[in-house]
């Protein structure tokens, strides 16, 4: 399937890849719409990245995604990226699967027996592979309306300012209540495991605190014990460890702070 095209056609001149058929997607509605309901929404996958981060609804109610989309690439990959193809690709340092991952989004995917629903956290089964058989294709996101008083934030390390693979990245999703008690958490992280992670020690290290010091730490190691990261030429297994607490804890702290400044 081709979208943007932006990965698979750089992998067909790299890696002399030839598929023996392209279907362009880019102009079938299904695929190109957003729906913001009263209890989802869903994001066509082949929605550029950049028309996305027009959406201003968009933007307030998951402010931490369209931040990770809107890291894909420069603003002329990002006319053509998609957060679907980031999917599809299924590389574990996609910059928006660990924000959908926090989001609790399921991938939409159709094929000859019909159309199922797959947390975004169980879609990538490898490096380079997902859950689709040869006869499937994703056709879009869906995305739970978030509760009042939750925000999102994702952050990532690179070694150069922009345009870069991800060394570390991470998202996180919280509620407070009115008390400031967190009531709901999801915390997801990519490139420090063969596939992005829900960290779901990370979230229950958060759940029935004001997510303060003490337990965004407890997140932060969390994060740490569940990363198996590698040493390649962008970082090192205990660097990248490292950093994935780091990232954890400051987006918590972004997340938080959006709440508290009345972001929702």
């Amino acid at each position: 399937m081709l979208a943007g095209g932006t990965d698979v056609i750089v992998q067909m001149r790299t890696f002399d890849r030839e598929p023996r058929t392209l279907v362009d997607v880019k102009y079938i509605e299904e695929l190109n719409r957003v729906s913001i309901e009263d209890n989802e929404t869903y994001i066509g996958a082949a929605i550029p990245s950049g028309v996305l981060n027009e959406n201003q609804k968009l933007k307030s109610l998951y402010p931490g995604l369209l931040e990770s989309a809107d890291l894909i690439g420069s603003t002329q990959i990002q006319g053509r990226a998609s957060i679907g193809g980031n999917l599809c690709n299924s590389s574990p340092a996609g910059d928006t699967i660990p924000a959908l991952i926090a989001n609790a989004a399921k991938c939409l995917i159709a094929g000859t027996h019909g159309t199922r629903n797959v947390p975004v956290e169980d879609f990538v089964t490898g490096v380079g592979t997902n859950c689709m058989t040869r006869t499937e294709f994703l056709l879009g996101l869906i995305l739970p309306r978030p509760r009042p008083r939750t925000q999102d934030a994702y952050l990532r390390f690179i070694p150069r300012t922009e345009m870069d693979i991800a060394v570390v990245g991470a998202g996180v999703s919280l509620t407070l209540d009115h008390d400031r008690v967190c009531t709901h958490a999801r915390v997801g992280i990519g490139a420090v495991a063969p596939t992005p992670l829900l960290v779901t020690k990370a979230a229950e290290a958060l759940i029935g605190t004001q997510c303060d010091e003490t337990s965004l730490q407890a997140a932060a190691d969390a994060c740490r014990a569940a990363a198996s990261p590698i040493t390649d030429k962008r970082g090192t297994v205990v660097y990248r460890r490292k950093v994935v607490g780091v990232l954890c804890y400051r987006a918590g702290v972004i997340a938080r702070d959006r709440i508290l400044n009345g972001q929702n």
